[in-house]
């Protein structure tokens, strides 16, 4: 108690020796060369030193002083005195003078230069600056002449407590989990305070809470932020606003302080387990739901988020656990019940389960008080729907024999209908997968007959697709597919592998291998096939060949002797009959063609059939291909030739050089329009070459001889066009004098229908001197100029 006592009294009277020390500072002196450097104080200080020296007897020398005070934040009517600079060469007449220099000299600090005193003309910030280095010199006042070396100080600026400590990384956000117990950590603030931490209490700081209590602590020196209650429920209050105050001068009253907030919030832990929201849940479902399909859901509660909220779900018990299932919806935590298993309205109506919901994550810490799961009861009724048709079966297989009678029943198929009303049920097949109609179903009774006969040898299955429908309802469908396969039965004769030719050397031996020869049959026997060979009876006796069966089901062709020519006998044609093992047995025969040919000593064939004839006469085969070659190409170029001649261009009719039909000649004129019916001359559709005499053809000679046709008379323009046409049609198609070509004529008239008249001069039937063209000129401005041009060529013509 006395210690702290004596702490409050320091603390209090401190200020008052701070002030005291500064107006009137302790003297910190050491010799100097003959001189002093004083600080402000009294004169009977000065006369006790000069005393001392010489009572001492020293010698002229300063005094060695470092440093001087200034209390910071003061402010008063006038400059504050900080010191007083003097020198023992100052007699008092007023010659020295004294100069300052350094920090804030002439500005901050200012010297009288008579007495030395120095003064602060300004409040000064001991946290802006916390001292001054200032240099003193004294000098002759008349010659400015350094009167002893400069000397340094320093003048350090005193704290008060003028700072409040701060929070500069505030506001504070930290977490704890819920239900911690009393004292775990939180967080730790940091405030700072700006005052000097060496002099005095002024940034000794000490915390304290304002708001927050009961539930958070602080540590008054350290400022942890502790919990001070246990099992704070993070579901009863999420987030707390807690108050930190700092206060300088160790907390004692007359400090400053400052605040800061802290926002803490509880996270969650795993500490409430599922809850369903009913005990009972009831779902209805259609019979004829898809599998997998949702038919409901359940929802147990957890009052705790995020992982610790996740559940998941299961059926324990009831009748139902492997028709059911139950999943967990990632998004919501939703049990969904599907279906799992096809339902049957006829054979089970309803389901009873249990659903329990327990957490995934599940904190030790909290087990003892309880278990994390909760069960719900759960029952499904399931409603008739109109099912389709149910076949006996989900697939059939039929066997028939390939020699199967048409109409004979193959199998039969059965359906019935799943519903309690029992449609009756109608069988078709699926004509697309019969697209040959070789099967028929009866409609009542499902039985399936063979509509056409069936070769297994062609295709051995059948694959079809029968149809049910229900008759009271041809919207409830089902197929099945219905695999016929085709039994083999012995109805092909086994034959030669392929079209053999044998060749016999003209030296073989006797017992000489000629070919081996191999059959086959189409038919397919459960053990295989097996052959029989044998020669015609008439052949059996057979002088020159002989047969022999092998082990592997084939035929080697001997001969008998030796001594084949070709020049005896070229070609033997050796019949053989090929039987199978079948029931009943087939046969056929086949003939095998046995050639006589040269060959070397080797046994090695060299030449058979007409080429052994051609060799004789030094003639190889190849010559004779490239001399046949040789012949056929020059038969090509006199056919050729001919035919070209035949088919050379001569014109059909002798004509004159200068039918008016060969120039054609184009004119850009505008007809009379719709109503021009007299647009050309008639005349000019007579053939000038055959007016006025008879017209030879070169390409026929008539049986008869027509008189020539006289030439006719140009027509008027008034004629009718159409009976000119008939009649000229008429005779054209009479007269084979007439040219076997299209003509082209050229008409110039105009016709009624046109104003303008002709605007051609070919076959005019008047001249250019008898037409007027000086209506052109009301024709318009585009017509007048042409009209002027006219008239110009009719005048020049006159002159």
């Amino acid at each position: 108690m006395p210690e702290r006592l004596t702490e409050m009294l320091m603390d209090t009277w401190t200020p008052l020796i701070i002030l005291w020390i500064t107006v009137l500072p302790s003297i910190y002196m050491a010799p100097m060369n003959q001189s002093q450097v004083l600080p402000s104080g009294s004169s009977t200080g000065l006369k006790r030193l000069n005393e001392e020296q010489r009572v001492l007897h020293r010698s002229k020398r300063g005094w060695v002083w470092n440093q001087m005070f200034v209390l910071e934040e003061f402010s008063g009517p006038e400059p504050i005195l900080v010191g007083r600079l003097h020198t023992d060469l100052d007699p008092g007449s007023s010659k020295i003078k004294y100069i300052l220099s350094g920090d804030g000299a002439g500005t901050i600090f200012v010297i009288n230069d008579k007495t030395g005193d120095i003064h602060a003309m300004k409040r000064l910030d001991r946290e802006e600056k916390a001292e001054y280095t200032l240099t003193a010199q004294a000098v002759d006042r008349d010659t400015n002449q350094p009167l002893e070396p400069p000397s340094e100080f320093i003048i350090k600026v005193q704290d008060i407590n003028d700072n409040a400590p701060e929070f500069v990384e505030g506001p504070y956000h930290a977490t704890v989990p819920e239900m911690s117990v009393v004292g775990t950590f939180v967080t730790k603030v940091t405030a700072t305070d700006a005052d000097d931490p060496v002099y005095g209490n002024s940034a000794k700081l000490v915390y304290s809470i304002l708001e927050g209590q009961p539930y958070f602590s602080i540590e008054p020196h350290t400022a942890i932020i502790k919990t001070a209650l246990p099992n704070m429920d993070r579901e009863a209050k999420e987030e707390y606003f807690v108050v930190i105050q700092a206060k300088d001068m160790g907390g004692h009253m007359g400090g400053l302080s400052g605040t800061t907030t802290v926002t803490i919030t509880l996270t969650d832990v795993n500490d409430n387990p599922p809850k369903f929201a009913q005990s009972l849940y009831h779902f209805s479902v259609m019979e004829d739901v898809a599998l997998g399909e949702p038919i409901g859901r359940v929802k147990a509660n957890d009052l705790d988020i995020g992982e610790n909220a996740k559940s998941s779900y299961d059926i324990i018990e009831g009748d139902g656990m492997d028709i059911f299932e139950i999943t967990t919806d990632a998004q919501t935590q939703d049990g969904i019940i599907r279906v799992r298993k096809p339902l049957d309205f006829e054979t089970k109506r309803s389901y009873t389960l249990k659903v329990e919901a327990a957490n995934i994550h599940i904190d030790p810490r909290f087990l003892s008080g309880g278990p994390f799961k909760d069960t719900a009861t759960v029952k499904i009724v399931v409603e008739d729907a109109d099912e389709p048709p149910v076949f006996s079966s989900p697939t059939y297989l039929l066997e028939v024999h390939e020699n199967a009678a048409l109409n004979s029943v193959l199998g039969q198929v059965t359906a019935h209908d799943p519903d309690v009303s029992s449609s009756p049920i109608r069988f078709s097949i699926d004509r697309h997968t019969d697209l040959e109609r070789q099967f028929n179903i009866n409609a009542e009774d499902g039985k399936i007959t063979l509509a056409t006969p069936l070769d297994r040898e062609t295709s051995t299955w059948h694959n079809i697709t029968i149809v049910a429908t229900e008759t009271r309802n041809h919207s409830q469908v089902s197929r099945v597919p219905v695999a016929i396969k085709v039994l083999d039965v012995n109805d092909n004769a086994p034959e030669f592998a392929s079209e053999h030719e044998a060749f016999l050397c003209e030296n073989g031996k006797p017992g000489q291998v000629i070919q081996i020869v191999s059959a086959v049959d189409k038919d397919d026997p459960k053990n295989g096939h097996y052959f029989l060979y044998s020669l015609l009876p008439e052949m059996v006796n057979n002088p020159n060949f002989t047969i022999k069966k092998n082990e592997d089901n084939t035929l080697s062709i001997l001969a008998k002797h030796s001594g084949f020519s070709r020049q005896k006998q070229e070609v033997y044609l050796l019949p053989i009959v090929i039987s199978d093992s079948g029931t009943p047995p087939m046969s056929s025969t086949s003939t095998l063609t046995i050639r006589v040919c040269g060959c070397s000593s080797d046994g090695i064939v060299q030449s058979c059939n007409v080429e052994a004839y051609v060799l004789p006469i030094g003639l190889s085969m190849g010559a004779l291909i490239a001399i046949l070659a040789c012949i056929i190409l020059l038969l090509v170029i006199v056919v050729l030739f001919v035919t070209l001649r035949r088919h050379k261009n001569e014109p059909l009719i002798i004509k004159d050089d200068e039918d008016v039909r060969e120039n054609i000649i184009r004119y850009d004129d505008e007809g009379g329009g719709e109503e021009d019916t007299e647009a050309f001359d008639i005349a000019t559709l007579q053939n000038p070459d055959g007016i006025n005499g008879f017209l030879p053809r070169k390409d026929i000679k008539p049986d008869l001889q027509f008189m020539p046709r006289q030439g006719l008379a140009p027509v008027p323009n008034g004629v009718d066009v159409d009976e000119f046409i008939n009649v000229r049609l008429h005779e054209a198609d009479n007269d084979p004098t007439a040219p076997p070509y299209d003509s082209i004529q050229i008409y110039g008239y105009e016709g009624k229908g046109s104003a303008a008249g002709s605007l051609s001069s070919l076959e005019s039937s008047t001249s250019d001197s008898d037409q007027n063209f000086d209506y052109l000129s009301e024709w318009g401005p585009r017509f007048k100029r042409l009209g002027e041009l006219y008239s110009v060529g009719e005048s020049d013509k006159e002159t």
